[in-house]
């Protein structure tokens, strides 16, 4: 039985108001779920009307009502029994939460809300709409990793239920990552992923599916067209007028609004006009949640380029690197604070715990660090998946610490960080395990196609432009892959033993002479 299965008055408008929020159309939602909690003796109905209207207050970016409709949707939800209401509320508790600036309730939210919806025992199209929600939770807080499997969940949930996959195509999760890259210096992975996000929206077209894509998801492939552009990413023919169309569509919502504001921005560098771009960020107002703090210094730094400012550009590129880097230190501090002496219930308070050693990603590099990658590893095997290990040793990094210094040392890192990231498929898992040594973990592949991945590191690491970076210390990789056998009872010993052989390849690789 579905979640509106137990509504018994006013479906039909709570589901019309469903639609108009997909349609971009948040303030009408937002009148009609007004007169449904103003007439409704339904608590099921009045509980969801609540949910809904704080979703739709979110969309339109209206922060003054969240703290309000945030209490009304707990009061309305909190003696009903229904795990996906709970969830639901939590994850749009996060969002608003983030929007106002309060980190510490915002992680506090993500942990209920993910622990709710997991809870959820036969999901349906509005537990997928919680996993969405919560994927945008994840993204806005730079929980890229986690953000991505979320919205999975949704997609998945929702092909079950119905829900074309475009739906849930989420182009704005990728989006936030990789403008994240560029913000922390790689700009050659940032344009690799937005190419990726073109891609899909070819594919969709190519299916004759693009028509159903939410307006929302349109504004985001429009940023992420005009982002390309601003990098130096050519636009010709008829793509180099579609980033505008795609720009104007969103409807009421805030985020795509700050999209085109800066998707403007964006063209304006690439059309090689320079001062527009650099007028048009002194008039713009965004939120400073939807892409990113740096985002706009960023931008501002890529015009003043064009326009030969060099020194100003610096300054300005340095500014962006600092705002990305205080978003990971804020992230920090709220844990360290303790989030958990926020939660009152004990076994809450330890999952929590337990969210802080998996969600803070290693702050260096932007990988998830390696008590995350236990916990990855251990519920693919007790899953039952197949998985290989990967363990990456960097040769010739000890050389560039001794000669360049550790802060060359860490750009060197950040750098394999991401160039390993790009050339995995989708779905596989990267981890910084410690030191120079990162992990790769492949899921439903054996050791042949494993040393297709192996080869593709190498080649891109071998081709990597070091020169630049770190003169004279040109830096290398040596990987050894190993399959985890059949867990039995211990999944642990098993995870163990597969990095124990993936060691011993990596030491027998390294010992043997090297192909040049």
């Amino acid at each position: 039985m579905g979640w509106l299965d137990r509504v018994t008055d006013q479906v039909g408008a709570l589901t019309q108001a469903r639609d108009l929020m997909e349609a971009s159309r948040s303030a009408e939602a937002c009148v009609l779920l007004e007169q449904v909690i103003a007439t409704t003796d339904d608590p099921y109905a009045r509980a969801d009307a609540r949910v809904q209207r704080l979703s739709a207050l979110i969309n339109l970016g209206r922060t003054a009502e969240f703290t309000r409709a945030i209490e009304e949707a707990s009061t309305a939800v909190r003696d009903l029994a229904e795990p996906y209401l709970h969830g639901h509320l939590n994850a749009l508790a996060a969002l608003a939460a983030h929007h106002q600036g309060a980190l510490d309730r915002c992680v506090t939210h993500l942990v209920r809300a993910a622990r709710m919806l997991d809870r959820v025992e036969d999901p349906d199209r509005e537990a997928a709409w919680g996993w969405h929600d919560l994927a945008m939770a994840y993204s806005y807080l730079s929980f890229h990793g986690y953000a991505l499997t979320a919205i999975e969940k949704a997609r998945q949930m929702g092909l079950a239920a119905g829900i074309p996959e475009e739906i849930f195509a989420a182009p704005g999760i990728r989006l936030r990552s990789a403008v994240a890259l560029d913000h922390h210096g790689d700009s050659d992975g940032c344009l690799r992923v937005l190419r990726d996000i073109a891609a899909d929206l070819d594919r969709f077209r190519r299916t004759g599916r693009a028509g159903r894509l939410r307006p929302s998801s349109l504004a985001a492939y429009g940023y992420a067209a005009a982002r390309r552009a601003s990098l130096g990413d050519r636009l010709t023919g008829d793509a180099e007028d579609e980033p505008v169309r795609l720009l104007g569509f969103g409807g009421d919502s805030a985020r795509p609004r700050d999209f085109r504001q800066l998707g403007h921005v964006c063209l304006a560098i690439s059309r090689g006009r320079p001062i527009e771009a650099l007028t048009r960020l002194d008039a713009v107002s965004v939120s400073t949640e939807t892409l990113g703090a740096a985002e706009p210094a960023r931008l501002r730094s890529i015009a003043l380029t064009h326009a030969g400012e060099h020194a100003e550009a610096h300054r300005a590129d340095r500014l962006a690197f600092r705002l990305a880097a205080q978003r990971m230190d804020r992230l920090r501090d709220v844990y360290i604070d303790g989030v958990a002496a926020r939660i009152d219930h004990e076994q809450m308070r330890r999952e929590a715990a337990r969210f802080e050693g998996e969600a803070l990603t290693d702050p260096l590099t932007g990988l998830p660090n390696r008590r995350r990658l236990e916990r990855h590893v251990a519920g693919m095997v007790n899953r039952g998946e197949r998985v290989v290990l990967g363990v990456c040793d960097l040769d010739g990094f000890k050389a560039v610490n001794t000669r360049h210094g550790h802060h060359s040392g860490d750009l060197v890192l950040q750098r394999v960080a991401g160039v390993i990231n790009r050339v995995m498929r989708r779905g596989d898992f990267v981890a910084r395990y410690g030191g120079d040594e990162f992990v790769v973990v492949l899921s439903g592949t054996g050791l042949e196609e494993a040393d297709e991945v192996s080869r593709r590191i190498d080649a891109a690491i071998r081709t990597e432009d070091w020169e630049s970076l770190v003169p004279g210390t040109p830096v290398r990789v040596t990987i050894g892959f190993a399959e985890v056998s059949s867990p039995g009872p211990l999944a642990r010993d098993a995870i163990r033993a597969a990095f124990d052989a993936a060691d011993r390849q990596l030491l027998r690789a390294k010992s043997s002479p090297r192909a040049h």
